[in-house]
């Protein structure tokens, strides 16, 4: 199957461009006052959407990764907040569509998802490690079946609008900080002491304060496999994929806006050539190039998925990493060509040109998760992995 020439379901595009419309109302209001989307939220599940990786046997529509994609990237053109929200959700939703089918729990809370259109929170930071979601400090406690478990969170998703949270720690108190499990907590399982405010620069509308989470739950809603295996095989590779499809459809609204800006100068002095014309066609190679490594990445996704050790090879994980490297460092050039095409039209709020916030909120995309740790990672890697040399592999 050619990704690259798979356009996404008319249905499901017409419900996207519905949700996005909404985004886009409340957008500017959203980053101003750093407040949960909650429109475009309620339109997403009005809209069905929250179930849409899920696989049909479980309700849901199983659409492929490369469907996903394309929808953060048109949320993302209306409201970044909401498409990062988006997207981290169906990030948790592809471990349990991974990892959770052979789990009677895990099947029966997919299905809830999509009935009940469940949005799903993350719990994988921690005080004391930072960002680096493969340790764990705190550790979850099984007795008689039930499990609980304390965690000082920095960073919880929108975890105070979340219907559920799925949370890693060390699988028991005597484990090594990288041998950890993830667990989901529903809403009526857990309670949040407040510790942090999320006072950003951008992507304002995630609402990702920290909090003291303390839940109880039965243990058979633990992730039956290690979360080692849940981050390698699923998890990292659509957290890299996702957010970058979702950083190309921050830099292509931001192009649009330039584009119109070009045009509208066209009009005013017919004959002329535009100022800003030139670097208008530069922009254009540059997003194509970040197309092309998202679409390229998504197709390498899907192959690997076909073979286990494929998808858990140092090159699978060097190619996914590469993605998000190059995705993240690339959007951020586009962003400022438009700003100067713009002028003060684009650095101005209120106008139909401004980009502050496509600027402020694309300035997220080498932090999450750091462009340096994942360098170090991949370096790492490339002491023993060859690199491709040829273009087909």
């Amino acid at each position: 199957m050619d990704l690259s020439a798979r356009s996404i379901d008319k249905s499901l595009k017409s419900r996207v461009t519905r949700v996005a419309a909404v985004a886009a109302a409340y957008a500017d209001e959203v980053d101003k006052a750093g407040r949960f989307p909650r429109e475009a939220i309620d339109a997403m599940k009005a809209e069905r959407l929250m179930g849409i990786m899920i696989p049909v046997e479980y309700g849901g529509e199983g659409l492929s990764h490369a469907e996903i994609a394309e929808t953060c990237t048109l949320l993302a053109q209306s409201c970044a907040s909401s498409a990062m929200i988006f997207a981290m959700h169906q990030i948790k939703t592809s471990s349990l569509v991974s990892h959770g089918g052979e789990a009677e729990w895990h099947r029966g809370f997919m299905r809830r998802v999509v009935a009940e259109q469940l949005l799903l929170g993350s719990a994988t930071t921690e005080a004391g490690i930072g960002g680096n979601m493969r340790n764990s400090i705190c550790a979850i406690e099984v007795k008689d079946g039930v499990c609980r478990l304390e965690k000082d969170a920095t960073v919880i998703s929108y975890g105070a609008d979340s219907d559920a949270i799925l949370i890693t720690s060390r699988s028991h108190k005597d484990a090594a900080s990288t041998d950890q499990v993830m667990t989901v907590f529903t809403r009526d399982q857990y309670t949040l002491e407040h510790t942090q405010t999320w006072d950003t620069l951008g992507m304002r509308g995630t609402c990702s304060d920290g909090f003291i989470f303390r839940g109880e739950a039965p243990a058979e809603q633990i992730l039956p496999l290690p979360f080692a295996e849940i981050a390698a095989q699923s998890m990292l590779a659509n957290a890299h994929l996702l957010w970058s499809a979702l950083w190309y459809g921050i830099a292509v609204d931001a192009f649009a806006r330039a584009q119109n800006f070009v045009r509208a100068a066209a009009r005013k002095a017919p004959g002329t050539q535009p100022p800003g014309l030139v670097q208008l066609a530069e922009m254009s190679s540059q997003l194509q190039v970040i197309r092309a490594n998202i679409v390229t990445g998504l197709e390498t996704f899907e192959t690997a998925r076909k073979d286990s050790d494929r998808l858990s090879s140092m090159g699978f994980a060097v190619a996914m990493n590469n993605v998000k490297i190059a995705s993240s460092e690339m959007i951020l050039p586009v962003i400022n060509q438009a700003m100067r095409i713009c002028g003060i039209m684009g650095y101005k709020n209120g106008t139909p040109y401004s980009l502050g916030r496509h600027l402020r909120d694309a300035h997220s995309a080498e932090l999450m998760i750091s462009n340096d740790r994942i360098l170090a990672n991949t370096s790492t890697m490339l002491l023993v992995h060859k690199q491709e040399t040829g273009l087909l592999g």
